[in-house]
């Protein structure tokens, strides 16, 4: 599906995300004063939310590169859906549903039982959410590393940035299940590493193992899904369909970036509802930028884009990984993506003048 490119001025695509940054900040500043009683207080939590929001746009510019990728396939309708349903999806499910579900399943307890010691608990929470963060890794760090995976090792791709290594990547695509075979090797590996890990538990490999096959299934039933749905494009209701697909693939790719924004939250602050408000505000310009990057054909124009935001799916992958045996701080996660995309632009505003000189 083709558009021409808008001509929007840029500040305009972000104002609902200006204005939720200030009623979130502003929500912020008042549960800081009702929980502190300080000035002091309140100032800190207005802080945190402001660098937790700092924090999910920094790792988020490769969701939202590729959010652009796949939206740019679909019908108005479904990019009208995913636009709208989608963020609350984002904000809602996965920076306040998801964390409450993980609490659910750990302790064992009732979702509201879950809220209550998220208000009344919160270090009791944090530590939970903690002691979840191998399995949340390992299933977070398969699934972004296939989605990856399935960009590099592709025979139709023409485009090459980094050559040497693409077009090898590209003539091994050939080789039916190879992307597959690669990430069983490494998942494979990294368990090997946390077997010789030192103050293991016995149980924390096979957890590793069956939460990184987990994320295998979770990748491939999605493109099955989605495969099925778009198997045929001769009518208005497979079209629809098709869009169904691409749905629920973004929806689980979002919540797959968004596994390491929440864990690294608790880093910050334990209060589940100052971590909702920063990142639900991230959240906002992650949508705000996928909307400009599709409208204004921005990915068309600057021809590695693309490419940069796959590197740093697939670093930002193996870091969840490393974070199994070691703390990686967020925001040199966060820092290096921004980096590769910002190199694979400025690649593009390069190749681009040479073609016009």
């Amino acid at each position: 599906m083709s558009k021409m490119p808008s001509t929007t001025s840029t500040l305009r695509y972000f104002r609902w995300a200006f204005i939720l940054t200030f009623v979130g900040l502003a929500l912020g500043a008042w549960l800081g004063w009702q929980s502190t009683g300080t000035v002091g207080g309140t100032a800190t939590i207005f802080m945190i939310c402001a660098i937790l929001a700092v924090l999910e746009i920094s790792l988020s510019f490769d969701n939202a590169i590729v959010n652009a990728n796949k939206l740019k396939t679909m019908t108005p309708v479904w990019q009208k859906r995913f636009l709208t349903w989608g963020i609350v999806i984002a904000v809602f499910g996965m920076r306040i549903v998801f964390p409450l579900l993980v609490v659910v399943i750990a302790a064992r307890i009732g979702p509201i039982d879950a809220i209550v010691m998220a208000a009344s608990r919160p270090q009791e929470y944090a530590l939970i959410m903690h002691e979840a963060q191998l399995p949340i890794a390992a299933f977070g760090g398969t699934f972004l590393m296939m989605v990856a995976l399935k960009f590099f090792f592709d025979q139709e791709k023409d485009v090459h940035w980094i050559g040497w290594l693409e077009r090898h990547l590209s003539n091994f695509a050939a080789i039916k299940g190879i992307e597959i075979a690669f990430m069983l090797v490494v998942i494979l590996a990294f368990s090997y590493t946390i077997v010789d890990a030192p103050q293991t538990e016995m149980n924390e490999p096979v957890s590793f193992v069956y939460s990184a096959i987990y994320g295998l299934v979770t990748f491939l039933l999605v493109e099955v899904v989605g495969g099925f749905m778009d198997a045929s494009q001769q009518s208005v209701r497979s079209a629809a369909s098709g869009g169904l697909g691409a749905f629920i693939y973004l929806e689980v790719l979002d919540a797959s970036f968004s596994f390491d924004g929440v864990i690294g939250a608790f880093a910050l602050t334990q209060n589940l509802f100052i971590i909702a408000i920063g990142l639900g505000i991230g959240a906002m310009y992650v949508r705000s930028m996928t909307i400009m990057l599709v409208e204004k054909g921005t990915l068309a124009e600057y021809r590695y884009l693309e490419h940069g935001a796959f590197y740093a799916i697939l670093i930002l992958s193996l870091i969840m990984f490393c974070q199994t045996q070691i703390h990686i701080p967020e925001a040199l996660t966060g820092l290096g993506g921004a980096a590769l995309i910002g190199i694979s632009l400025w690649s593009s505003i390069l190749y681009n003048r040479r073609e016009q000189s």
